[in-house]
């Protein structure tokens, strides 16, 4: 049976051909641990390291490479973001459409912090929510639930309007937007690097904003400082602790490098032009409702549920007799379906990526209007 995916919000597939090829040469080459060692099998591993380094700096506009640390994947470096970077007994807004990677260490800090939380649905919602306790925006870029987009250009003038931290989440963003650090007043940028920036899973990272002070969550080896009796001060090792992901690594500058030669301006119309034909072909088809942006800007994203179907049944019947690939339930984002009224049933996502196809498209749509016939 012929497969069609269409989950690429939690992971991008199929990866391209030149981001398996840096896995190879990842695990054949250079495969010595970067830092640890002074001989030349170390050195070249931390100088591939160090590219990729150098790539996204260029990629998201981070003026000091070094002020990138490597993590496991977009919650860790938010948990470094938030833990590490919001002070106690402060207040923070951020929106209901975080995912809990977000959610989680902000209830982290309101229970353990005493930190105030303040939950807006849309950007500009912001402003007239900050108080003199305010030391921070927390903000997911696009909505893995519906594809909401926050505008992070006036968010990033709010922010620095009134002297807050801004932190973005670009899990769903990142390889999608044009984000620039610097441009956008954006104080620390977290990312995962498996879905729109097609590296494997288990590779993420945080970029931090000069003067940005952060406390480390996890302290160990650096293969450098190693009389300090406690983690370095300096980055990236302040955050890097224990042996890097270098496979994940030179996969994500492999994904990095994809986009470039594509040109992300035309993956995003690719993606937009997707969403546009999808959203445009449920509308004839009675008894689907459909979870769109609550903003002008709709990302690659869209939910939805048929009526008398349950969303959990739905996309078994996909999968099963159809071949294809979607996610129900809450996508681990429960203030989002609350908001948009899903809070019970969940929702059935479709997450559009840069392999997907317009045949796809009419596929998948022929199929719900058939169920939706059938109900």
């Amino acid at each position: 049976m012929k497969t069609y995916y269409f989950d690429n919000s939690a992971t991008s597939s199929p990866k391209p051909e030149r981001v398996l090829r840096a896995l190879d040469l990842s695990v054949r080459e250079y495969n010595a641990n970067p830092g640890r060692a002074g001989h030349r099998k170390a050195v070249e591993t931390g100088r591939k390291i160090y590219e990729v380094r150098e790539k996204i700096a260029q990629f998201f506009n981070v003026k000091n490479s070094l002020n990138i640390a490597f993590t496991a994947n977009a919650t860790e470096a938010l948990n470094f973001a938030i833990k590490g970077g919001i002070p106690e007994k402060s207040h923070v807004i951020t929106t209901n459409f975080e995912h809990n990677s977000v959610l989680r260490p902000l209830f982290y800090m309101r229970d353990e912090k005493e930190v105030k939380l303040t939950f807006v649905n849309t950007y500009d919602e912001i402003e007239k929510n900050i108080t003199s306790e305010t030391k921070a925006v927390v903000i997911n870029h696009i909505s893995n639930v519906n594809g909401t987009v926050q505008d992070i250009d006036v968010i990033g003038k709010i922010c620095k309007k009134y002297s807050l931290l801004f932190i973005l989440d670009a899990s769903q963003s990142a390889g999608y937007s044009y984000i620039d650090m610097e441009k956008y007043n954006i104080d620390i940028l977290c990312l995962t690097g498996h879905k729109s920036l097609f590296g494997i899973q288990g590779i993420g990272a945080i970029c931090l904003k000069d003067g940005v002070e952060i406390r480390p969550l996890l302290e160990g080896g650096t293969g450098s400082f190693s009389k300090l009796l406690r983690q370095p001060k300096e980055m990236p090792e302040l955050l890097e602790a224990g042996t890097l992901n270098t496979p994940g690594i030179m996969s994500l500058g492999a994904g990095i490098d994809f986009i470039n030669e594509i040109g992300l301006d035309k993956i995003r119309e690719h993606e937009n032009r997707l969403s546009e034909r999808f959203l445009s072909g449920l509308k004839d088809i009675e008894k689907i409702k459909v979870y769109k942006s609550l903003t002008n800007e709709q990302g690659p994203v869209i939910s939805l549920n048929i009526d008398g179907v349950d969303s959990g049944d739905l996309a078994q019947i996909l999968d099963e007799e159809f071949g294809i690939f979607v996610r129900s339930g809450f996508h681990c984002a429960p203030l989002a379906h609350k908001t948009i009224g899903t809070y019970e049933q969940g929702a059935v996502r479709f997450s559009f990526g840069y392999f997907n196809t317009y045949k796809e498209i009419e596929f998948v749509l022929s199929v719900l209007k058939n169920i939706a016939l059938q109900i």
